[in-house]
């Protein structure tokens, strides 16, 4: 029979499952998170459990603004916080762990606005960290310009009383510690957005500016917002995680979650209220993310949205089956070499191993993602990865390797506006069903949406082969299409020399 994980179990079963050789009952909370996902907990919060054995000031309050965050929360609440980490190397070599740095957790529902508010405004909380989701932030990628979408943001920024946002909550809890003349917390998204300080500072003034008007200034001037790259990849965890765990431990967690072993965490170091010694255990600590933050979207992060559409239009669930797929794994290469050529050299940091490490860890079998998990929010994700590195591309580029990745996205959109038992669901779902809806007079009205992919669309070379692309995918395979598409192969692609 297994036992509940908590504290005491977590003790007992110490010697087959390790864990925090720290106090937990001594740790305090300086660090408040949004979002307590299976990427929070495989990442961020691994790195403050490694550090809270050398400063028990830095335990983690995990806080949820969503109904659908509440059934994780409730159930960290009812183990302490408590939960298993297990990283699996590409060998399949699996280790697992109990972290315990979520000392605390908050959810709206439960606790109420005015809790969660209270938890923020204490003077023992110094830096507040965002996983929150790329469209979240309601910050044009191209502009910078302030203007949300989603209904918790736009209640919070017509007066609602209680906050129901990320920014509205922290606003709140802001002039709170403003009133009180306590010293204002950092603000850190690890969201994968470039330049993912300076979006969260124009949100948070964006939504100042709505709500407190007053405070904008004092944000503006004394509220710090280090950037930040983030990367393990980490899959939904599902009950077979759980299983797993129970199996092997004896244990019953039902916030298991499991993730690669690589790890990454590049930060700017600006923390003027202090911060824990997070480079002792393995996070780098730079004075500017920015060649770093860029590497990882243009090579990971649209990579995985690259490799995705025609992946799934072929049949596959799994990356590394899209990776083991002879053409998936072409179009990838042929994205990665292009994107290559629009980044600077990264210091420390060798392009070409890179590439051929994330190919790695995309083939691993050991991960088990599914293609799924990258879809999700999609237009949001193609209008932040692959856009931006289709914008710096030369047009060679954009004619071949961006035309196909485009039309691809936009045949499978098309596919599941169509299926009437699809589950997707999309941050520009209307948007996208009324360019779908009008492809009979307009067959380039997805590339339209300028909202998604810019001013490219409207380039004549590269629409042309968007539409050559789209036209052949009604009549031929999907890797008949791409093999044809990326036959002609330019010489700088060929040797993978920047442009």
């Amino acid at each position: 029979m297994t036992d509940h994980l908590d504290r005491e179990t977590a003790r007992a079963r110490a010697d087959l499952l390790p864990g925090p050789t720290y106090r937990r009952d001594e740790i305090t909370p300086g660090i408040a998170h949004i979002g307590v996902g299976g990427f929070h907990r495989a990442h961020q919060a691994m790195y403050v459990d490694r550090v809270l054995d050398q400063d028990p000031d830095w335990g983690i309050v995990g806080i949820g603004l969503r109904a659908e965050d509440l059934g994780t929360l409730d159930a960290l609440e009812a183990q302490s916080g408590a939960y298993t980490l297990t990283i699996v190397d590409p060998a399949e070599h699996e280790a697992s762990r109990v972290i315990g740095s979520i000392v605390e957790t908050r959810h709206r529902d439960r606790d109420g606005a005015a809790t969660l508010i209270e938890t923020l405004a204490q003077p023992s909380i110094r830096i507040v960290t965002l996983t929150i989701t790329e469209g979240a932030y309601g910050v044009d990628g191209d502009t910078g310009e302030y203007a949300p979408r989603d209904e918790a943001t736009l209640a919070d920024l017509a007066g609602a009383e209680q906050p129901r946002s990320a920014m509205g909550l922290i606003v709140d809890a802001l002039a709170s510690r403003y009133r009180k003349g306590i010293p204002p917390f950092a603000v850190v998204s690890c969201d994968n957005i470039p330049h993912n300080g300076s979006v969260a500072r124009a949100a948070l003034l964006g939504m100042a500016q709505s709500r407190i008007p007053d405070l904008e200034s004092w944000i503006s001037h004394h509220v710090s917002f280090p950037s930040s790259m983030v990367d393990r990849i980490t899959p939904v965890p599902t009950p077979a995680v759980q299983k797993a765990i129970a199996e092997k431990f004896d244990v019953d967690d039902a916030c298991a979650v499991r993730s690669e072993s690589f790890v990454q965490w590049v930060l700017e170091d600006t923390f003027p209220e202090g911060r824990p010694a997070l480079e002792s255990v393995g996070v780098m600590m730079v004075e500017d993310v920015t060649p770093y933050e860029l590497m990882k979207l243009r090579l990971l992060n649209a990579s995985h949205q690259v490799m995705s559409y025609p992946a799934l239009l072929m049949g596959h669930r799994w990356v590394h089956d899209a990776c083991r797929d002879s053409q998936v794994r072409s179009l990838i290469e042929q994205w990665m070499l292009a994107a290559t050529s629009t980044l600077a050299p990264v210091p420390g940091v060798d392009l070409v191993q890179y590439r051929e490490e994330l190919i790695a860890r995309f083939s691993s079998a050991a991960v088990k993602d599914t293609l799924e998990r990258q879809v999700a929010f999609s237009s949001d994700r193609i209008a932040t990865f692959v856009k931006p590195a289709l914008d710096d591309m030369g047009v060679a580029d954009q004619q071949r390797v961006g035309a196909l990745v485009l039309a691809l996205w936009a045949h499978w959109v098309k596919g599941q506006l169509a299926d009437a038992d699809s589950e997707w669901s999309d941050p520009r779902l209307q948007e996208l069903q009324a360019a779908v809806a009008s492809e009979d007079v307009n067959s380039a009205a997805i590339l339209d949406l300028q909202e998604i992919v810019g001013s490219l669309g409207q380039h004549p070379e590269v629409r042309q082969a968007y539409l050559q692309v789209r036209a052949e995918l009604e009549k031929t395979p999907v890797a008949d299409v791409i093999e044809q598409a990326l036959s002609v192969v330019p010489k700088n692609l060929v040797s993978g020399a920047p442009q």
